[in-house]
């Protein structure tokens, strides 16, 4: 990804055919304690999430912007020193706003570590 904090998590991109997974590996630059994911990017995996998600899904409606409203995170169990991905579901587009859920997870994706909820403001 060409997004400078995308890549400070080191970022990689898995193509999907509803929406890419993001995949962030276990560095230094996203230690939070001690054998443990920092919270924050776990966060900011979400968000890149979402927006991947939005963007593949506006682009067969030709393109747009998208700005954030807010963001509800849920954080559900500790991210360990292991490679984590994420993926965004899009539960709404419309011409104005769009409502974008991201899932985070390790080892299962039915057994996420942390889950949000955006709302964006798009502008086509």
């Amino acid at each position: 990804m060409s997004i400078p904090y995308a890549e400070l998590l080191g970022l990689s991109v898995e193509p999907g055919e509803v929406a890419p997974t993001l995949v962030m590996p276990f560095a230094d630059a996203v230690l939070g304690r001690p054998g443990f994911l920092h919270g924050g990017a776990i966060g900011g995996l979400l968000e890149m999430a979402a927006v991947a998600a939005l963007h593949q899904a506006l682009e067969s409606e030709g393109g747009g912007k998208v700005k954030p409203i807010n963001l509800t995170l849920d954080y559900m169990r500790g991210g360990r020193d292991k490679p984590t991905r994420a993926r965004g579901t899009v539960t709404r587009l419309g011409k104005r706003v769009a409502n974008v859920e991201a899932v985070a997870w390790q080892d299962e994706p039915d057994r996420p570590i942390a889950a949000a909820r955006m709302n964006y403001l798009i502008v086509r």
